[in-house]
């Protein structure tokens, strides 16, 4: 039995959509942002209090990077590379490469969304980050090129890359190339059925937030 624990809009929707990949059975439970994620119960699945908190074979995994490795290693080999494949290494790279995105989306979303008052915010951080994550995305077009990630076609790598560049296009505008890397995504029956079931919107209410006119 496999247990998702959800935050709509948030890094879990990776592991949900992975599991729609692989066309596993499973149960989501979502959750929202508070207190609840704080409580003993909920902590005891996730240290930090965060999402995703995948239950699975027994243990609880809470890191979205390993959650992939794991899933592909013991239900989509397809969606990865094995040790001896000539695109291992790149996979790797991908695959956490993702999460430098994610590192930079966090920031703005902490600039833009969790500091409410003007003055907690950094205008210069927020120029910075929004530059970084471009970067970043541009960067993921360019490898992708017509296709996906690696050459032999999609993989967990898209998904955690994907991700970033789906969420990253509400702070900076996506490249001609960045934009028809997501459609290509976008089509996959696997990344419309996670995002059915995403939920509504707990987080960003707005389809893009503009950099600060200072």
């Amino acid at each position: 039995m496999i247990t998702l624990h959800h935050v709509a809009q948030s890094r879990s929707f990776r592991t949900l959509w992975l599991l729609h990949e692989i066309g596993a059975t499973f149960t989501l439970v979502p959750h929202r942002f508070d207190k609840s994620l704080r409580g003993p119960a909920f902590l005891a699945l996730s240290p930090a209090g965060r999402v995703p908190a995948l239950e699975i074979d027994g243990c609880t995994l809470f890191e979205s990077g390993a959650i992939a490795e794991y899933l592909c290693e013991t239900r989509a080999p397809h969606l990865s590379r094995p040790i001896g494949n000539p695109e291992r290494a790149a996979y790797l790279e991908w695959l956490h490469f993702g999460e430098t995105i994610g590192q930079h989306l966090a920031n703005l979303t902490q600039q833009h969304i969790v500091l409410r008052e003007d003055h907690m915010r950094s205008p210069t951080v927020m120029r910075l980050e929004a530059a970084r994550l471009a970067v970043c995305m541009d960067a993921v077009a360019a490898k992708a090129g017509d296709g996906y990630l690696l050459p032999e076609g999609f993989s967990a790598a898209d998904i955690q890359c994907g991700f970033g560049v789906m969420l990253g296009q509400r702070f900076a505008p996506l490249s001609n190339a960045a934009r028809a890397y997501l459609t290509r995504l976008e089509q996959r029956p696997g990344f419309a059925q996670a995002m059915a079931q995403d939920g509504a919107a707990s987080i960003y209410h707005q389809p893009f937030y503009p950099l600060p006119n200072v």
